[in-house]
């Protein structure tokens, strides 16, 4: 187990709740995979993050500190303990538009979600790969991501259809 960069989605879908993007629950099997992936990274992996806060923000908005009932849960308090084994920080420079640095324009060209660029930008900066469960927008810029080496690991697949539902 290496280093990764966690979109908050697969702590949402490890806690077998439907996402802020989604109205559906996912599938057993994804849900099976996030939990699988999160245990493993939590037993053996260093999850980074922004030294700015934002990763960890969000992850407040949709996760609970007290780390129960959910892996998701268990996951966020071990980023909040911040164990220096389990967490790293990293400074991600900005330019002054705001954008990151390490954001490629071909993203921000092509609209890529302003939500998931801070997760790209720090992945790219660490050569890292983002993981990935539901979340389409790394899926609908999949090319533009490689081609700027931007590596994302779908935990629950490239077919949508099997995503959500059972």
């Amino acid at each position: 187990m290496n280093r990764y960069v966690v979109d908050t989605n697969v702590p949402i879908v490890a806690n077998g709740v439907a996402g802020p993007d989604h109205a559906r629950l996912p599938s057993i099997s994804c849900r099976i995979r996030a939990v699988d992936f999160l245990r493993r990274l939590l037993g053996a992996g260093t999850i980074l993050l922004d030294l700015e806060g934002l990763i960890q923000q969000e992850y407040r908005r949709h996760l609970s500190p007290r780390g129960q009932p959910g892996v998701g849960d268990r996951f966020y308090r071990e980023v909040l303990n911040s164990a220096p084994n389990r967490v790293q920080r990293v400074h991600l420079p900005r330019r002054p538009d705001g954008e990151y640095v390490d954001l490629p324009q071909s993203l921000i060209d092509k609209d890529f979600d302003p939500s998931d660029r801070k997760f790209a930008a720090l992945a790219r900066r660490e050569k890292v790969p983002v993981v990935n469960a539901t979340d389409s927008d790394w899926l609908d810029h999949a090319r533009t991501l490689a081609d700027e080496g931007i590596l994302v690991e779908n935990l629950c697949g490239s077919n949508r259809e099997h995503w959500f539902g059972n």
